[in-house]
C-alpha cells in the first residue's frame, strides 16, 4: 500500500514538473506550483524510506526505495530553484536565433 502511494506521489510531481511552464504563467502561480512540488517529493520520499526501513519491496527488491527517496529529494529542490527568465537550452542551433 505505501508503496502504491509513494509511487503515485512521485509520478504526479513528475508530470507537475513536466508542465510547469503551463502552470506558471504568472509570478504567485510558480510559487505555488514549485511549493506543492517540493511538497509531494518530500511527502514521497518520507513514504519511500519508511518502506525501505520496514522491510518493504519496490519492484521485488529490497534496495531500490532508498535511491528512489533521494532521488525524490534531490527533485524537491530543484523544483524550488527559480530560474525565471533564463533561457538554459537555447535549442539545437543557438548561434541560428536572432
Amino acid at each position: 500500500m505505501l508503496e502504491s502511494i509513494s509511487l503515485g506521489m512521485c509520478g504526479i510531481a513528475m508530470i507537475l514538473w513536466m508542465s510547469i511552464g503551463t502552470l506558471s504563467k504568472t509570478t504567485q502561480n510558480e510559487i505555488f506550483t514549485q511549493r506543492v512540488i517540493a511538497s509531494i517529493c518530500i511527502s514521497s520520499s518520507v513514504l519511500l524510506f519508511v518502506v525501505h526501513y520496514s522491510g518493504g519491496e519496490l519492484w521485488g527488491s529490497r534496495n531500490i526505495a532508498r535511491p528512489f527517496a533521494v532521488i525524490s529529494i534531490i527533485v524537491a529542490i530543484a523544483s524550488i530553484m527559480n530560474i525565471k527568465g533564463t533561457e538554459i537550452q537555447k535549442g539545437s542551433y543557438p548561434r541560428l536565433k536572432k
